[in-house]
Formats: structure tokens, sequence, C-alpha cells
């Protein structure tokens, strides 16, 4: 086994960590997850500790390690606390409506467009144009918000569109005559 080079996550208390081959799952608070671990990764799970090493002395599986360690801090985060995203919808007559697990979107077309959240992803809406996703999965979480600006991305000359909420625009002077 290759030395150890990255500084190694403790485990918080309230969170199980087991791991079976090369499969790592957690339990926690909020739910269980599973995360497959890289064959050139090597982990050790002490009392409160979980380190990571590489297999041998290559460039990629050492960046390969660096991105277990940290999928495995999104894990234990996500079983923990969770994960939240906030996106904003910008414009005139553009709304959104939350039903169960179907959030309906009104963004300048002609027909409301339909967006079923998936298992594992809840919405909450604040107001009519604040729309607020959580989820343990980080990855997952991401991938839904990506989804649903995609839809209507924000445009630079009057900022119309689906923005997440930290995102800043960068704006356009129209054209003058």
């Amino acid at each position: 086994m290759a030395k150890t080079f990255l500084k190694p996550l403790s485990i918080p208390s309230e969170i199980s960590l087991s791991c079976e081959g090369k499969s790592l799952s957690a339990k926690g608070k909020l739910g269980e997850l599973k995360l497959s671990i890289h064959p050139n990764v090597e982990i050790l799970i002490d009392d409160e500790n979980i380190t990571f090493s590489p297999s041998n002395e290559l460039q990629e599986t050492q960046a390969l390690t660096g991105t277990m360690r940290a999928l495995t801090n999104n894990l234990m985060q996500g079983v923990s606390l969770g994960f939240e995203k906030k996106l904003e919808i910008n414009g005139v007559g553009y709304r959104a409506k939350l039903s169960g697990n179907k959030l309906e979107l009104s963004l300048g077309f002609s027909h409301p467009v339909h967006y079923e959240l998936p298992e594992g992803v809840s919405a909450e809406m604040p107001s009519r144009t604040e729309i607020i996703l959580r989820s343990m999965d980080k990855q997952m979480i991401g991938q839904v918000a990506s989804e649903i600006r995609d839809f209507r991305p924000p445009e630079p000359y009057k900022g119309k569109g689906v923005k997440y909420s930290d995102e800043r625009i960068r704006r356009k002077e129209s054209k003058k005559a």
C-alpha cells in the first residue's frame, strides 16, 4: 500500500460507515447512501477517521484518490446534513407551481413545462418565483437544478430566465440607434 498523502476525513459520531469490498455505505439521520470505490484506491477505516491512499504512484491514480476522498466527504455530509440548491425565476409572467413531486413552470413558452422530480429530491417554494431543492445526494441535486435551469437559462440583456440564487449574470448593453 502506498503512502497516505491526503488529510484523513474524520467520521462524525452520528454516521456509521461500512465497507464491503470496494463498496462504501454510510448511514445517518437522513438515510443511507452507497459509493463504489475505484479499484486503484485503498481505504482504511479507523474508529473516528477514514484514510485514502493510491495503490500505485501514477498521477492518474493520485487524482482518483483525491476524487474518492471528496465523494466520500459529500456522502457523509449528505446523510447527516443534506444539500440544498436555490433557484430563482426572473421575468414578467414567469412562475412555477409545485404539486406533489411535479413542478409546473411557466417560462414564456406557448405551453407550461412539466418536470417530475426524481426520487430522493424534494422541492419547496417560498414564493412563486423561488424554488428550493433538497436532497442527500449532491450529484443528483446538481443535476436536477441544472435540468430545471436548462428549460430557460438567463439571457444577458434583461436577465429573464431561471438562475441559481448565487449566480451572477453578465449583463450586456442593448443596441443603440
